[in-house]
C-alpha cells in the first residue's frame, strides 16, 4: 500500500453530532459497529445534539473543549467523527486536540484497507485514500510551504507540497491505469459468459446483511464472513447449478453503506460492475434491523449512481430466525411472480426457496424439449452436455439419438444456427417411454 496504516488497537474518543436534517443524519449504533470493525477501542462516546455545523471545528466551542477533556482523560490516539470533515475543519481540530482526528470517510477507508486482499482490491482501495488524501496534504508540512533557497539548496523552484502533490497526481494516473486494464479483462470474461449463455446472479445489499453467509451455504464456499461491517470486500464468482434451469454465476460483492463515500464508488467501479451487468439482482436484507427501510433506500442509491437499479431484482429477507412466528416463505405479485423470499442464511432456512423464485424469474423462457440430434452432429452434442443443460438421452424408432434439454429459448435458438442444425420446435407429443 502506498500509505502506512494502524494495525488497530488504538483507543478513540467517538463524536457522534445529532444532525436536524434526516438527509445527514448518521446511525450512532451503526458508528460503533464501524468502530469495532476497524479493530479500534472506544474510549468515550460523545453526543453533539442538534448539531450546527460550524465553518472552523465543526462543533461548537464548548464541544470542543469536552472532546479535549475526553482526549487527555483516556489517553485517546485519535477522535472519530460520524461525519464527513473538510480538510480546514481536521486540520483545525487536530491543532486544538493535539491528536489525530478522522472523519466518517477516512474511517471507512481504513476498513477497506484492512480487508483487501486481492491485488485488483488493494489497487482500489489506495486509490480511494490517495484521492481522499490530496486535499489534506497541507496537515503536517506547514513547515516545508516556503521555496527551498540558498547554497546548495536552490531547485527547480517546487515547495514540498507541490512535490508530494506531482508524486500523488503521477501515482494516481498510474493506478487508474492499471485499474483500466483490470477493467478490460473483466470485461473480456464477462463476454466469454455471455457467449456461454451462462446468467450472472449477483449478491447486493446493506453491509452485515448476511450476504457472505448465504453466498457460502449456496455455493459450498469458504469466503470470509464475520458479523462485522464490510466482512467482504473482493468480489467472488462461482459456478452453481440450479435445478430446472441449469448453471448460473453467483457472485458476492462488496456491501453499501449510509452515505457510501463517492470515491469508494467510483475506486470499485470495476468491482461493481459485476452487479451492473447481472442478469438478476438478489438484494439480501436484514429483515430483524429496525433501520431495514432506510438500508433500503441506500442500497438503491447506490444501485443507481452504478446505472444497476433497472435490473431485475429478488428481494432476500434474511434472519427470519430472529423475528418471532415469521416462517421462510415466497411472496409473490398479482401476476405470481417472486418478488420477495423469507430465509434464515445462518440456519440454512428457506435455501431452496431462493433457487426455486431465481428458478423461475430467469426460468421464464425456459424450454424443455426432446430434440433428436443425428450422429453426424456429435459437436453440437457434445456443446449441449458441456453447458449442463441436457436432462436425459434416448434413441427414437430411427435410432437417432434424441437428447431431453432444458434451457432458454434463445440460447437453444443460438447454438442450433451455429451449428448448422434445424431445430424442430413442431414436434409431437413425446412417446410414453420418454418420460418414464
Amino acid at each position: 500500500m502506498f500509505f502506512e496504516r494502524h494495525e488497530g488497537g488504538e483507543r478513540a474518543v467517538l463524536v457522534h453530532p445529532e444532525c436536524v436534517d434526516d438527509q445527514e443524519r448518521e446511525d450512532p449504533g451503526e458508528f460503533q459497529e464501524l468502530v469495532r470493525s476497524a479493530n479500534v477501542e472506544q474510549a468515550a462516546f460523545v453526543v453533539v445534539p442538534g448539531a450546527k455545523i460550524t465553518p472552523r471545528y465543526f462543533v461548537g466551542v464548548g464541544k470542543l473543549e469536552e472532546i479535549r477533556q475526553h482526549v487527555i482523560a483516556t489517553g485517546a490516539d485519535v477522535v472519530l467523527f460520524n461525519h464527513a470533515l473538510s480538510p480546514s475543519q481536521e486540520r483545525n481540530l487536530e491543532a486544538e486536540l493535539k491528536c489525530r482526528v478522522v472523519d466518517r470517510t477516512g474511517l471507512i477507508l481504513d476498513i477497506f484497507a484492512q480487508r483487501a486482499r486481492t491485488h485488483e482490491g488493494k489497487l482500489q482501495v489506495e486509490l480511494a485514500q490517495l484521492e481522499h488524501v490530496s486535499t489534506r496534504l497541507v496537515r503536517g508540512w506547514t513547515h516545508l510551504e516556503r521555496q527551498k533557497g540558498g547554497v546548495g539548496l536552490r531547485g527547480p523552484g517546487e515547495t514540498q507540497l507541490e512535490t508530494d502533490r506531482r508524486l500523488l497526481r503521477v501515482r494516481i494516473k498510474s493506478i487508474k491505469s492499471r485499474l483500466e486494464k483490470v477493467k478490460k479483462q473483466r470485461d473480456q470474461t464477462r463476454r466469454a459468459r455471455k457467449r456461454a449463455d451462462i446468467p450472472l446472479v449477483s449478491l447486493v445489499g446493506y453491509t452485515n446483511a448476511g450476504k457472505s453467509t448465504l453466498f457460502n451455504i449456496i455455493t459450498v464456499s469458504a469466503v470470509y464472513a464475520a458479523d462485522q461491517l464490510f466482512a467482504t470486500l473482493d468480489p467472488t464468482l462461482r459456478r452453481l447449478q440450479i435445478s430446472d434451469l441449469g448453471p448460473v454465476i453467483l457472485a458476492d460483492t462488496v456491501g453499501f453503506i449510509r452515505h457510501l463515500p463517492h470515491k469508494l464508488v467510483q475506486a470499485f467501479r470495476a468491482t461493481l460492475e459485476e452487479s451492473a451487468n447481472a442478469d438478476l439482482l438478489l438484494h439480501v436484507i436484514d429483515c430483524a434491523d429496525p433501520e431495514r427501510m432506510d438500508n433500503i433506500i441506500q442500497v438503491q442509491e447506490v444501485l443507481q449512481e452504478i446505472e444497476a437499479h433497472e435490473l431485475p431484482r429478488l428481494d432476500i429477507y434474511n434472519k427470519v430466525d430472529m423475528l418471532a412466528g415469521v416462517k421462510p416463505r415466497i411472496d409473490r405479485d398479482e401476476n405470481g411472480r417472486p418478488i420477495r423470499v423469507w430465509i434464515s442464511a445462518k440456519n440454512g432456512d428457506g435455501l431452496e426457496l431462493v433457487q426455486q423464485a431465481v428458478a423461475e424469474i430467469l426460468g421464464e423462457d425456459i424450454v424443455h424439449e426432446f430434440l433428436p440430434v443425428p450422429h453426424e452432429k456429435g459437436r453440437l452434442r457434445s456443446r449441449l452436455y458441456q453447458m449442463g443443460v441436457v436432462q436425459g438421452e434416448d434413441f427414437n424408432e430411427e435410432g437417432i439419438p434424441v437428447l431431453e434439454v432444458r434451457m432458454p429459448r434463445q440460447a437453444l435458438e443460438k447454438i442450433f444456427l451455429q451449428e448448422g442444425a434445424t431445430l424442430p420446435w413442431e414436434l409431437p407429443d413425446p412417446e410414453p417411454w420418454m418420460n418414464e
